[in-house]
């Protein structure tokens, strides 16, 4: 197979609320570069959102998460070469970035932060998508 997903589900679980039916995945390997998907303040397993209210905090869990699933597809966050950041306000950008700067000291990879309206979820304030490699040997 010329790519592997990791962590598949379906969006009528992620959004009871929403009437969706989305096969998604929160990983894909493809040719020795992992492809996250956007990162936020909910725990992989049981879907719960956390640190509601509290950008730094919503921002901490995300880049626990993609911490986790760069591990779990065999690369790490020094492998990271792209990172985009979604603000629900201009406002969170500096104690989003300091946690940031925390996760990724050393690591320089390229970035782009984007202010946007809203996410998927109206409790969420930070979303993070991140573009790593595999090292090879």
């Amino acid at each position: 197979m010329p790519h592997q997903r990791l962590r598949k589900f379906n969006t009528r679980e992620t959004y009871p609320e929403q009437k969706l039916d989305n096969d998604l995945c929160q990983a894909v390997v493809a040719n020795g570069t992992v492809y996250l998907r956007g990162q936020v303040a909910q725990d992989l397993d049981t879907r719960e959102s956390v640190a509601i209210g509290d950008a730094a905090g919503q921002a901490e869990k995300a880049m626990a998460n993609v911490d986790l699933l760069l591990r779990e597809a065999g690369s790490e966050l020094g492998h990271i070469c792209k990172v985009t950041i979604y603000l629900t306000d201009i406002r969170h950008r500096e104690a989003v970035y300091g946690v940031l700067g925390r996760w990724l000291k050393g690591v320089y990879p390229v970035f782009t932060g984007l202010v946007v309206v809203a996410l998927a979820r109206p409790e969420w304030l930070v979303e993070i998508d991140v573009i790593a490699v595999i090292p090879q040997g």
